[in-house]
């Protein structure tokens, strides 16, 4: 946990008793948990949290005991769990609706990495109603949500134009995305593109700059197919959808929760690539967060127990 609001230097391993579950609780022993940018900021100074802030909102393992009421799971059950409070630990305890079970073919790690940005994606890909005659415009494509986003854009047979740095083109093109580098001239570059692959009918913003939505609203003729994850305050002045659970935001809390065990099953079955390129003991989750603080990790950082 972070013991008081700064850098990572504020993070502290504490021995607690774990909670026991109550009604409708499941507790999970923890075999891996995700790191997300929303854990290193929480603790941020100005950031408006209250020390000591538990950290990790998603996790897997396997259950280890269950509270009144639940039906769906029992001990021994490997899951995956998205959103929990204080995932950075041995054991949890969480809301049986926010686990999924998880298939023997995912493995911890990435099962992970996977919810916390699939189920952004996967609301931005069905907000808009992304379907196989689309071309889907992902600004942020090298980022976790962006990655997931152009994943699913292509599984449901749609063409994406992607755009990052170009250190991340070739892991683009693997996913099927058309890569272009972002930063100024990005609208000549994507009309330019337009002429062989089609005109832009979908765009998806994970990355929140004015060049992304600018070049979005100006591609894209309706607004109702043009989201953001990140620039909720433009949203509304623009007309586009503002999603995730910001002021004015639609938090999609059913499209999320049937989410859950579709992404599972896709990252199962080979389908869907959480992209794990980095893997911590839970003890260097100040380490974690210090690669994930630069921006550069490329892909899902993972703190593992035991």
């Amino acid at each position: 946990m972070a013991s008081a609001l700064g850098g990572p230097e504020v993070l502290r391993v504490l021995e607690v008793r774990a909670p026991e579950p109550g009604p409708g609780e499941v507790q999970v022993r923890v075999e891996a948990a995700g790191v997300n940018p929303w854990d290193w900021k929480s603790y941020a100074p100005g950031a408006g949290g209250r020390p000591p802030v538990r950290l990790g909102l998603e996790v897997a393992g396997v259950v280890q005991a269950v509270g009144p009421g639940v039906r769906w799971y029992s001990p021994g059950d490997e899951v995956v769990a998205w959103p929990v409070t204080g995932g950075y630990a041995d054991v949890v305890t969480a809301p049986q609706r926010v686990l999924v079970r998880r298939p023997d073919q995912l493995g911890a790690v990435q099962a992970a990495g996977l919810l916390g940005s699939g189920v952004a994606a996967a609301h931005a890909v069905a907000a808009t109603g992304v379907a196989d005659e689309d071309v889907v415009l992902v600004h942020g494509a090298s980022g976790g949500v962006g990655r997931m986003a152009v994943q699913l854009a292509v599984l449901r047979g749609a063409r994406v134009i992607a755009t990052a740095s170009p250190r991340w083109h070739d892991c683009l093109r693997r996913f099927g995305a058309e890569p272009v580098d972002y930063g100024p001239g990005l609208l000549g570059r994507v009309r330019d593109l337009e002429a062989t692959i089609g005109r832009v009918t979908v765009a998806i913003d994970a990355v929140g700059t004015p060049e992304a939505l600018d070049t979005s609203v100006t591609l894209v003729t309706d607004r109702r197919r043009v989201a953001t994850l990140v620039a909720l305050d433009r949203a509304a002045e623009l007309g586009i959808l503002g999603l995730g659970h910001g002021a004015g935001a639609d938090p999609g809390v059913d499209i999320r929760d049937a989410a859950r065990s579709q992404l599972t099953a896709l990252a199962a079955d080979g389908s869907l690539d959480v992209l794990v390129t980095g893997t911590y003991p839970l003890e260097e989750a100040a380490a974690a967060h210090r690669r994930s603080r630069e921006g550069h990790a490329g892909g899902k950082l993972v703190l593992v127990t035991g």
